[in-house]
């Protein structure tokens, strides 16, 4: 153990000139043209997930699922702990990333091809790093949009999560540019166009029959069901904590000053992180539809389609779209619900549903090609797969 003395120091504040010409603002994120087609982010600061962290997430964002409330239930499902939710890994991912990807954005158009391919635990560390698949100029004064891939290892370097999303960024046109991090030209970036799930042999344990509803099983899914979830949540200046403690740096989520200096509908209050906006309208399907899931397959395309603001009530309705049994081929009878999930906003969901109907499920940038207006109710629109045990 190191000793080092130490003693009260004085105080010099007082007696040092103040040196005008020396000042650094520290300025973070990109501008369009700093981006580079094939360029690797590997971005900074990793986030240890304890177990009460993992707990409070799972229970803030209504997570009805055992396997990431309860030790006991997960490991007698073949896990060696409780799962960290999906959706906590999804947003320590995308937040790490912020700094490098997309703290300079306008906005964050849609999340791609969502794959959760190894357990993450209590105990585990999670790190992020980028490459950039494509970038669109449409000039100096028009947004572009970056679209990129981002991958979540945990300390083991093992690859637990791969997404891709695309952000609409703007050149600087004369405005102050930072000094990002340096790109890594030969960074170790294990991506993978043949994902492998990688899950431990599991189990149907009995004595958990009363863990979770009846109704939720495999066998009570059919193509073409549709379930309004009857709970809305309204989102408070809570927003703001959670934002930074899943490692979200842009300022646009809690930094008034900033938000009340852009015009159009970003602008004015913060904007709560959307990332947190999947999370809570997940939560509230949580009873009706992933009570019983034993592995959450993915999400396909999906997008927000309307900003959400502290004091806003989010709701959801959920469509099936298709069922397959897997049988056992993931250790225990299963199977596979594909999932159309729909979020609104300051409406309940029965009411949107009886005012919208099917133009519900139409996806927002379709809208005009069917002769249709876009509902400024709706904020979220996005497809799903989860792996559902059976009775």
């Amino acid at each position: 153990m190191a000793k080092i003395p130490t003693s009260p120091f004085a105080e010099l504040g007082p007696k040092t000139p103040v040196e005008t010409g020396t000042v650094k603002r520290g300025i973070y994120g990109r501008y369009l043209e700093e981006f580079t087609e094939g360029a690797i982010f590997e971005h900074p600061r990793e986030l240890t997930i304890d177990r009460s962290f993992a707990q409070e997430f799972a229970t803030t964002f209504m997570e009805a699922n055992p396997l990431y409330l309860s030790a006991p239930y997960a490991q007698a499902h073949g896990f060696k702990d409780l799962l960290v939710s999906p959706l906590m890994v999804f947003n320590v991912a995308l937040s790490l990333g912020v700094q490098n990807d997309s703290e300079k954005a306008l906005a964050n158009l849609g999340y791609y091809d969502v794959q959760f391919l190894k357990p993450v635990y209590p105990g585990d560390t999670l790190s992020a790093k980028t490459k950039i698949i494509k970038i669109d100029d449409k000039g100096a004064d028009k947004p572009g949009i970056v679209h990129v891939r981002t991958i979540c290892l945990n300390q083991n370097r093992e690859l637990v999560l791969q997404y891709e999303r695309k952000i609409m960024i703007y050149h600087s046109n004369g405005k102050p540019k930072g000094t990002p991090k340096p790109v890594i030209k030969e960074a170790f970036f294990p991506e993978t166009d043949s994902p492998v799930i990688e899950l431990p042999e599991l189990k149907f344990p009995k004595g958990f029959e009363t863990a979770t509803w009846t109704d939720t099983y495999f066998e009570n899914f059919a193509a073409g069901q549709i379930y309004i979830h009857q709970n809305g949540r309204t989102i408070t200046d809570e927003h703001f904590p959670w934002t930074y403690r899943v490692g979200n740096t842009h300022p646009l989520h809690y930094d008034k000053l900033y938000s009340s200096g852009i015009s159009g509908p970003m602008g004015g209050e913060p904007v709560v992180y959307g990332g947190l906006v999947f999370a809570w309208l997940c939560g509230l399907s949580s009873r009706d539809v992933t009570e019983n899931v034993i592995w959450d397959l993915g999400f396909t395309e999906g997008y927000h389609t309307q900003p959400s603001f502290s004091g806003d009530t989010v709701t959801a309705i959920t469509r099936v779209l298709s069922v397959k049994d897997r049988g056992t081929e993931f250790g225990i009878p299963a199977g596979e619900v594909h999932l159309q999930f729909i979020g609104l906003k300051n409406i309940k969901a029965n009411d949107a549903f009886e005012k919208f109907g099917a133009d519900l499920f139409l996806k927002e940038n379709d809208k005009k090609k069917h002769g249709k207006e876009k509902l400024p109710e709706k904020i979220f629109e996005i497809e799903r797969k989860i792996l559902i045990k059976k009775k």
